[in-house]
Protein backbone atom coordinates (compact mmCIF):
# COMPACT_ATOMS: atom_id res chain seq x y z
CA UNK A 1 0.00 0.00 0.00
CA UNK A 2 1.34 3.44 -0.87
CA UNK A 3 1.63 5.79 2.13
CA UNK A 4 -0.76 8.65 2.64
CA UNK A 5 1.71 11.53 2.10
CA UNK A 6 1.95 13.90 5.11
CA UNK A 7 1.88 16.92 2.81
CA UNK A 8 -1.25 15.63 1.06
CA UNK A 9 -3.04 14.86 4.32
CA UNK A 10 -2.35 18.32 5.70
CA UNK A 11 -3.41 20.11 2.53
CA UNK A 12 -6.49 18.00 1.92
CA UNK A 13 -7.70 18.38 5.49
CA UNK A 14 -7.15 22.12 5.36
CA UNK A 15 -9.16 22.30 2.16
CA UNK A 16 -11.95 20.16 3.53
CA UNK A 17 -12.28 22.35 6.60
CA UNK A 18 -12.03 25.59 4.65
CA UNK A 19 -8.98 26.68 6.63
CA UNK A 20 -6.94 29.51 5.18
CA UNK A 21 -4.12 29.79 7.69
CA UNK A 22 -3.86 26.70 9.89
CA UNK A 23 -2.47 23.48 8.44
CA UNK A 24 -3.47 20.43 10.49
CA UNK A 25 -2.40 16.80 10.15
CA UNK A 26 -5.13 14.35 9.20
CA UNK A 27 -4.43 12.39 12.38
CA UNK A 28 -5.58 15.37 14.44
CA UNK A 29 -9.04 14.98 12.97
CA UNK A 30 -9.50 11.35 13.93
CA UNK A 31 -11.54 12.03 17.03
CA UNK A 32 -13.87 14.35 15.13
CA UNK A 33 -14.00 12.03 12.08
CA UNK A 34 -13.66 14.94 9.65
CA UNK A 35 -14.57 14.12 6.07
CA UNK A 36 -11.99 14.98 3.41
CA UNK A 37 -12.90 15.36 -0.27
CA UNK A 38 -10.23 14.10 -2.67
CA UNK A 39 -10.68 15.05 -6.31
CA UNK A 40 -8.49 13.39 -8.89
CA UNK A 41 -7.77 10.36 -11.05
CA UNK A 42 -7.99 6.74 -10.02
CA UNK A 43 -4.56 5.12 -10.28
CA UNK A 44 -5.23 1.64 -8.94
CA UNK A 45 -8.01 -0.24 -7.22
CA UNK A 46 -8.35 -3.70 -5.72
CA UNK A 47 -10.55 -5.39 -3.16
CA UNK A 48 -8.98 -3.54 -0.23
CA UNK A 49 -7.26 -0.42 -1.58
CA UNK A 50 -8.05 2.68 -3.60
CA UNK A 51 -5.13 4.77 -4.94
CA UNK A 52 -5.91 8.25 -6.27
CA UNK A 53 -3.73 11.00 -7.72
CA UNK A 54 -5.32 14.20 -6.49
CA UNK A 55 -5.60 17.37 -8.57
CA UNK A 56 -2.43 18.72 -6.94
CA UNK A 57 -0.43 15.70 -8.09
CA UNK A 58 -0.19 13.88 -4.74
CA UNK A 59 -0.76 10.12 -4.80
CA UNK A 60 -3.04 9.07 -1.95
CA UNK A 61 -3.69 5.48 -0.82
CA UNK A 62 -6.95 4.75 0.96
CA UNK A 63 -8.38 1.64 2.55
CA UNK A 64 -11.44 0.37 0.73
CA UNK A 65 -14.08 -1.03 3.09
CA UNK A 66 -16.52 -3.66 1.88
CA UNK A 67 -19.43 -1.24 2.24
CA UNK A 68 -17.83 1.64 0.28
CA UNK A 69 -20.57 3.33 -1.78
CA UNK A 70 -20.07 4.00 -5.50
CA UNK A 71 -22.11 6.57 -7.42
CA UNK A 72 -22.04 7.54 -11.09
CA UNK A 73 -22.26 11.22 -11.97
CA UNK A 74 -23.45 12.16 -15.46
CA UNK A 75 -24.48 15.21 -17.43
CA UNK A 76 -28.03 16.45 -17.84
CA UNK A 77 -29.37 19.68 -19.35
CA UNK A 78 -29.78 23.11 -17.84
CA UNK A 79 -33.45 22.80 -18.75
CA UNK A 80 -33.71 19.78 -16.43
CA UNK A 81 -33.60 22.16 -13.46
CA UNK A 82 -37.26 22.72 -12.62
CA UNK A 83 -39.21 24.65 -10.04
CA UNK A 84 -39.28 22.34 -7.03
CA UNK A 85 -36.03 20.55 -7.89
CA UNK A 86 -33.73 19.93 -4.94
CA UNK A 87 -30.23 20.86 -6.05
CA UNK A 88 -26.72 21.42 -4.80
CA UNK A 89 -24.57 24.10 -6.37
CA UNK A 90 -20.98 25.08 -5.80
CA UNK A 91 -20.73 28.80 -6.53
CA UNK A 92 -18.72 31.97 -6.12
CA UNK A 93 -20.17 34.91 -4.16
CA UNK A 94 -20.71 38.03 -6.30
CA UNK A 95 -20.52 41.69 -5.32
CA UNK A 96 -24.28 42.13 -5.74
CA UNK A 97 -25.03 39.38 -3.21
CA UNK A 98 -25.86 36.67 -5.74
CA UNK A 99 -23.93 33.43 -6.23
CA UNK A 100 -22.44 32.47 -9.63
CA UNK A 101 -22.68 28.71 -10.12
CA UNK A 102 -19.59 26.62 -10.84
CA UNK A 103 -21.69 23.46 -11.20
CA UNK A 104 -25.17 22.22 -10.35
CA UNK A 105 -26.19 18.79 -9.08
CA UNK A 106 -29.88 17.91 -9.42
CA UNK A 107 -30.54 15.40 -6.66
CA UNK A 108 -32.69 12.34 -7.33
CA UNK A 109 -35.96 12.55 -5.44
CA UNK A 110 -34.81 9.89 -2.98
CA UNK A 111 -31.95 12.19 -1.94
CA UNK A 112 -34.11 15.30 -1.41
CA UNK A 113 -32.95 17.23 1.65
CA UNK A 114 -29.36 15.94 1.59
CA UNK A 115 -27.04 18.48 3.25
CA UNK A 116 -29.65 21.25 3.12
CA UNK A 117 -28.22 24.71 3.76
CA UNK A 118 -25.49 27.13 2.70
CA UNK A 119 -21.83 26.72 3.68
CA UNK A 120 -18.22 27.23 2.56
CA UNK A 121 -16.95 24.74 -0.01
CA UNK A 122 -13.54 23.66 -1.23
CA UNK A 123 -13.91 23.47 -5.02
CA UNK A 124 -12.17 26.86 -5.39
CA UNK A 125 -10.91 29.39 -2.84
CA UNK A 126 -13.89 31.34 -1.39
CA UNK A 127 -16.43 29.04 -3.06
CA UNK A 128 -19.69 28.06 -1.37
CA UNK A 129 -22.14 25.19 -1.50
CA UNK A 130 -25.92 25.63 -1.36
CA UNK A 131 -28.21 22.60 -1.13
CA UNK A 132 -31.75 23.85 -1.46
CA UNK A 133 -35.05 23.76 -3.30
CA UNK A 134 -35.59 25.77 -6.48
CA UNK A 135 -38.42 28.12 -5.47
CA UNK A 136 -38.38 30.17 -8.69
CA UNK A 137 -36.39 30.27 -11.89
CA UNK A 138 -36.07 32.81 -14.66
CA UNK A 139 -33.74 33.85 -17.45
CA UNK A 140 -30.37 35.03 -16.20
CA UNK A 141 -29.43 38.71 -16.55
CA UNK A 142 -28.36 39.85 -20.01
CA UNK A 143 -24.73 39.73 -18.90
CA UNK A 144 -25.10 35.92 -18.64
CA UNK A 145 -27.05 35.38 -21.84
CA UNK A 146 -28.54 31.90 -22.16
CA UNK A 147 -28.20 31.12 -18.47
CA UNK A 148 -30.71 30.76 -15.66
CA UNK A 149 -31.40 32.63 -12.45
CA UNK A 150 -32.52 30.44 -9.56
CA UNK A 151 -34.04 31.47 -6.26
CA UNK A 152 -33.11 28.76 -3.82
CA UNK A 153 -34.75 28.32 -0.43
CA UNK A 154 -33.55 26.26 2.51
CA UNK A 155 -34.37 26.15 6.19
CA UNK A 156 -33.32 29.50 7.58
CA UNK A 157 -32.51 31.32 4.35
CA UNK A 158 -32.44 31.72 0.61
CA UNK A 159 -29.91 32.52 -2.13
CA UNK A 160 -30.11 33.77 -5.70
CA UNK A 161 -27.84 31.77 -7.98
CA UNK A 162 -26.91 32.67 -11.56
CA UNK A 163 -26.14 29.60 -13.69
CA UNK A 164 -24.15 30.37 -16.88
CA UNK A 165 -25.10 28.23 -19.90
CA UNK A 166 -21.71 26.47 -20.00
CA UNK A 167 -21.72 25.36 -16.35
CA UNK A 168 -21.94 21.57 -15.94
CA UNK A 169 -25.34 20.36 -14.73
CA UNK A 170 -25.31 16.78 -13.48
CA UNK A 171 -27.17 14.17 -11.49
CA UNK A 172 -26.13 10.82 -10.12
CA UNK A 173 -27.25 7.22 -9.76
CA UNK A 174 -25.92 4.11 -8.02
CA UNK A 175 -22.66 3.05 -9.62
CA UNK A 176 -21.00 -0.31 -10.26
CA UNK A 177 -17.51 -1.77 -10.17
CA UNK A 178 -17.24 -1.01 -13.89
CA UNK A 179 -16.66 2.65 -13.02
CA UNK A 180 -13.60 1.92 -10.87
CA UNK A 181 -10.92 1.65 -13.53
CA UNK A 182 -7.50 3.32 -13.74
CA UNK A 183 -7.86 6.73 -15.34
CA UNK A 184 -11.41 7.32 -14.10
CA UNK A 185 -12.05 10.79 -12.71
CA UNK A 186 -13.33 10.58 -9.15
CA UNK A 187 -14.43 12.48 -6.09
CA UNK A 188 -13.67 10.48 -2.95
CA UNK A 189 -15.14 11.23 0.47
CA UNK A 190 -12.71 9.87 3.05
CA UNK A 191 -12.16 9.76 6.80
CA UNK A 192 -9.45 8.44 9.06
CA UNK A 193 -10.67 5.27 10.77
CA UNK A 194 -8.51 3.51 13.36
CA UNK A 195 -5.50 5.41 12.12
CA UNK A 196 -6.04 4.53 8.44
CA UNK A 197 -7.29 6.92 5.73
CA UNK A 198 -10.44 5.21 4.47
CA UNK A 199 -12.68 5.83 1.46
CA UNK A 200 -16.35 6.17 2.38
CA UNK A 201 -17.84 7.00 -1.01
CA UNK A 202 -16.56 7.28 -4.56
CA UNK A 203 -18.37 9.41 -7.12
CA UNK A 204 -17.05 8.64 -10.59
CA UNK A 205 -17.66 9.73 -14.15
CA UNK A 206 -17.75 7.47 -17.17
CA UNK A 207 -15.43 7.79 -20.19
CA UNK A 208 -13.25 10.48 -18.63
CA UNK A 209 -16.06 12.70 -17.31
CA UNK A 210 -14.92 14.38 -14.08
CA UNK A 211 -17.32 14.96 -11.18
CA UNK A 212 -17.58 18.77 -11.24
CA UNK A 213 -18.61 19.32 -7.62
Amino acid sequence: MLPFPPHASRALLATALGLSAAILPLAASAQNAETVRIRGTLVRVDASTLVVQDRGGEVVSLARPADMAVSEVYRIKLSDIKRGSFIGTAAMPQADGTQKALEVVVFPEAARGTGEGHRPWDLLPQSTMTNATVADLAAAPKSVRGGQQLRLTYKGGEKTVIVPPDVPVVTFRPGTEALLVPGAKVLVNAQEKNGTPTALRVTAGRNGFAPPM
